[in-house]
């Protein structure tokens, strides 16, 4: 894993997104994840997990669901730099991602089985720490393409546990882990298009 095709979509003397580098991580660390809320020319939600010293990711475009029954679409992005679990700002609008970015949520995560096999193989289980997000899921790589996407299919899935829910979490707890904003103060702050941004708030 590494950085090249993040970097190369990045102009970094136009966009605050950090350049970042490939961490050195000890079997031991405590593994990392975040996701964020993307207003980009699309909203989505990016699912990053932190796996030999970068960020895993993938955009989910609804958002995870803690329903069981909920299967999310998960599309396999480049991976990004562990510094970048803590962006939250504004991307300048023409370039890659532009628009505003929200750390929707945070915390660790830990295997329920063997990892390296689950990114390899498709199947990935695994336990969520987070402000939001809890317990059990699993990441699914389906068969195929989606259309003419050449990114890879996912599946994020809640698995039944104690946290299991049918409420919409996404609705009910827009605001920032990070700074307790929404979207469009997010945007004000940072100078970004603050229209485009309350679009991504609730109503």
């Amino acid at each position: 894993m590494a950085l090249e095709k993040y970097r190369a979509k990045r102009d970094f003397k136009v966009t605050p997104e950090p350049a970042g580098a490939v961490k050195k991580t000890g079997a031991d660390s405590t593994l990392r994840f975040v996701v964020q809320k993307h207003a980009a020319s699309r909203l989505h939600y990016d699912f990053r997990l932190e796996w030999q010293g970068v960020l895993v990711s993938w955009a989910v475009p609804k958002g995870p669901s803690m329903d069981p029954s909920v299967k999310r679409l998960a599309m396999a992005v480049e991976d990004h730099p562990l510094e970048y679990g803590s962006f939250e700002g504004v991307i300048p609008e023409g370039e890659y991602g532009g628009g505003t970015v929200m750390v929707w949520d945070y915390g660790t995560w830990e295997p329920e089985a063997d990892a390296a096999a689950g990114f390899e193989n498709g199947e990935l289980k695994f336990s969520l720490h987070g402000k939001k997000l809890k317990g059990s899921w699993a990441l699914v790589r389906t068969k195929g393409m989606r259309g003419d996407s050449r990114k890879t299919s996912w599946l994020l899935i809640k698995h039944r546990d104690r946290y299991a829910s049918d409420a919409d979490i996404v609705a009910e707890k827009p605001r920032s882990v990070v700074s307790k904003k929404l979207m469009a103060q997010i945007a004000r702050a940072a100078g970004g298009d603050v229209e485009k941004a309350a679009k991504a708030d609730p109503a």
